[in-house]
């Protein structure tokens, strides 16, 4: 058995593991895998409609997947996702409100508000990390709860003690009525190709530049790049920088695509968090990324419709979508024991 085949079995091998545990926990709690698994399928590809839903939702996990991912590349633990995203939102969302300039200048400036709104939320645990040695996961989680407050209180600034903005102009929107007329009128819009556009640049950075190479070294080993001439603090503080601009991406894609505006949240939206995920199944490749957000994306809007069509509880949808995802996350065990029946095959 070759490599290439391993590795495509290892995936395959993994998602039917975690179906078939997730179908022997509905069975144990009483309802028909069946039906569960059918609405899930339904929930994703059963029209047009869920095929544009579903492909919105994956559109935010892409992003904050490569901003957990870049970070991960280049040594660095970035738990701040979710909050370099919610002031991505608002700042994309203030430019969308705010400003009155033409189509071709004021999308491309709410989207690049909304990058370098994150890249501020990245470079401050950046910072504190080259310059302090204060931790990176301390430093982003208190970060995600100024965030969320910060801008909840902006909002309400914004808004005049509203609990939402207005929506975003015409102008600065990523909507698409071509994608709507499509998709039955889904809130599938343009920011699939930003995010997609994305994954190439990640890939640019870190493959095809000088810089990304410097960065890639300073998360192997700090030690040997400043022997080697390196200026290790430089790449920390981009690295975040650029990690948090990518999540900054992922809150644009919410405020100037699916929802229109900004509002005041009771919590984190979880997409930020989600990021994690997505990235550790994409084995932190940019390509990998690509297959994990679809995944997570996919799973987690066709799961709305296993209470709705299948009447399965809410709780047990969340651990059947938790084990199958686990089983996916913990692909290496799979691939430890075909390689070992593979090497008992060639033995004999």
């Amino acid at each position: 058995m070759s490599n290439r085949v391993v590795n495509i079995l290892v995936p395959v091998v993994s998602v039917i593991l975690g179906l078939l545990v997730g179908a022997v926990v509905m069975l144990v709690s009483g309802y028909d895998p069946v039906k569960g698994y059918t609405a899930l399928w339904n929930g994703i590809f059963g029209d047009a409609y869920a095929i544009g839903e579903t492909i919105r939702q994956i559109t935010p996990y892409l992003l904050a997947g490569l901003a957990v991912a870049f970070a991960f590349r280049t040594g660095l633990f970035n738990i701040g996702v979710e909050g370099q995203l919610i002031v991505g939102w608002f700042a994309a969302a203030y430019v969308g409100i705010a400003f009155d300039f033409p189509t071709y200048i004021h999308l491309p400036l709410a989207i690049l508000a909304a990058a370098l709104a994150g890249a501020l939320w990245g470079f401050i645990p950046g910072l504190l990390k080259a310059k302090l040695k204060v931790h990176e996961v301390i430093v982003t989680i208190m970060m995600n709860y100024i965030a969320l407050h910060s801008t909840n209180a902006l909002i309400k600034i914004v808004s005049g003690g509203g609990e939402k903005t207005d929506a975003i102009k015409e102008t600065a929107s990523l909507k698409s009525a071509f994608f709507e007329s499509m998709t039955d009128y889904s809130r599938l819009h343009y920011g699939i190709f930003i995010a997609l556009a994305m994954v190439l640049v990640m890939w640019f950075i870190l493959e095809k530049t000088t810089t990304g190479y410097e960065l890639k070294s300073v998360g192997f080993n700090q030690h040997a790049s400043e022997y080697a001439g390196m200026n290790v603090n430089k790449n920390i503080i981009l690295s975040m920088v650029i990690s948090g601009a990518f999540a900054g991406l992922a809150g644009a894609m919410e405020a100037l695509g699916t929802f229109q505006y900004a509002n005041v949240k009771g919590g984190f939206t979880g997409i930020g968090f989600d990021g994690i995920a997505v990235a550790l199944l994409g084995a932190n490749s940019p390509l990998g990324v690509v297959f994990g957000a679809v995944l997570f994306g996919s799973l987690k809007y066709g799961a709305l419709n296993m209470p709705n069509e299948a009447g399965i509880p809410v709780e047990i949808v969340s651990i059947v979508i938790a084990i199958i995802i686990f089983f996916v996350a913990s692909g290496y065990v799979i691939r430890y024991f075909l390689e070992k029946i593979n090497k008992k095959k060639e033995a004999k």
